[in-house]
């Protein structure tokens, strides 16, 4: 596809240049529970989750809501005028959205990834400080640019550099995926460090609308979470060395990056099942009350979507509890069975997701497989047939293969 006009984002939806946020005090905490909030935007995507994957665009409705109830700055820490949220809040956020829809699930997830890359890692920066509290007071909605050119999703390598321009900072990078770039109020990237840097010595850099262009370069038709509008572009971007996380990348990546995103887009995944196997298990009520009070075929997949949906769940539930325990030892954060169980959870999480989905169309049969009507999981198994194949379960699988020799079997059950 021909590359499209570069689009100048003149001003932000804040309202002023990235390089000089200048913010007024924190607004007061939300008097209703943040579960409360996400229902209510729930109820919003499901009405047009719908017409987001028909058209394939980004769930505008349900961004308009997650701002409206001020989900984007949820996990601001307090001190920056936040709520503080914890992963598992952000967690049970994502699968309630999950539930009504993947797209918009998906784009609170990595939203609230980069928010946990800033929150716990641009603390000792002015600048990412005034950024936080920037994202609770206009709730600014962040994308992520960390797959570029051939190396797809390769986090942990860059091709494009950051580089010194009229006093500042330049970076141009042909970037395959942007998921909701043009929806968005800013870009988190990966880049290398400088022109002569390696490509493994990266940083995480944050841009606001008015800091970039953004040229489209690859359009977005896929089979499933049409909504996260996924399309590549050629980005270029300036702005001030401030806006570098003072962090290293490797230790962003290990200590946030990677498990937050994981536990983020598995809780996300595993709403996608549960909302299949409602609809199988009303499928099979519905078909058991017409017969003869023996089951109906479709009952011994639902069980098994049943089972599988248990075991999603207490997979997610175990590594939040590792993480959480983790949280604030750098030491445990970068022990090989911290660093594997978080890489293997996102495959884990992906394959069981498919698996239940997949036993929820079969317990439905026809009226599964179908697009119309109440029994449909059409949408939800295309949605969930993404999860194995964002930053390939292959991919990962590959990368720890290495560690998985340094790690022994554990000596108890309970270990």
């Amino acid at each position: 596809m021909s590359a499209r006009p570069a689009t100048k984002h003149s001003g932000s939806a804040a309202g002023g240049p990235a390089r000089n946020l200048h913010l007024a005090g924190s607004p007061s905490e939300p008097e209703e529970s943040l579960a409360a909030r996400a229902e209510r935007v729930a109820a919003v995507a499901a009405k047009h989750a719908a017409a987001v994957d028909r058209d394939s665009r980004v769930p505008a409705e349900a961004i308009a809501a997650m701002r409206a109830e001020r989900l984007f700055g949820a996990a601001v820490p307090h001190e920056f005028g936040g709520e503080g949220a914890s992963i598992g809040d952000i967690a049970d956020v994502c699968y309630t959205l999950g539930r009504a829809c993947a797209s918009t699930a998906m784009i609170f997830a990595m939203h609230q990834t980069k928010v946990a890359c800033i929150a716990r890692h641009g603390r000792g920066s002015v600048w990412h400080q005034r950024l936080m509290r920037h994202i609770v007071s206009e709730q600014l909605l962040l994308a992520s640019s960390t797959t570029e050119g051939d190396r797809g999703g390769d986090l942990r390598n860059s091709a494009a550099p950051i580089e010194s321009h009229d006093g500042g900072i330049r970076l141009e990078r042909m970037a395959t995926v942007i998921s909701y770039g043009e929806a968005a109020d800013g870009i988190v990237s990966t880049a290398r460090r400088s022109p002569d840097a390696a490509s493994g010595d990266q940083v995480l850099v944050v841009f606001l609308k008015n800091d970039y262009e953004l040229a489209r370069q690859i359009g977005w038709d896929a089979l499933g979470m049409r909504g996260t509008a996924s399309a590549g572009y050629k980005l270029i971007a300036s702005g001030i060395s401030e806006q570098i996380l003072p962090a290293a990348y490797q230790e962003i990546l290990a200590h946030t990056m990677m498990p937050v995103s994981h536990l983020a887009w598995s809780a996300a995944w595993a709403g996608i099942a549960a909302a299949a196997v409602d609809r199988a298990r009303a499928f099979v009520r519905k078909a058991a009350h017409r017969g003869d009070a023996t089951m109906p075929p479709g009952a011994a997949h639902l069980t098994r979507a049943g089972a599988s949906m248990r075991t999603l769940r207490s997979v997610i539930a175990g590594a939040l509890r590792r993480f959480e325990l983790a949280a604030g030892d750098p030491i445990a954060l970068e022990s090989v069975d911290f660093q594997t169980g978080m890489n293997l959870l996102k495959v884990q999480a992906s394959e069981l997701a498919v698996a239940t989905v997949m036993s929820a169309m079969q317990a439905c049969g026809l009226s599964g497989y179908r697009n119309d009507g109440d029994f449909s999981v059409g949408r939800h198994l295309r949605d969930v047939l993404s999860s194995p194949i964002m930053i390939s379960n292959d991919r990962i699988v590959a990368n720890v293969g290495a560690a998985s020799l340094l790690s022994g079997a554990p000596a108890s059950l309970r270990e």
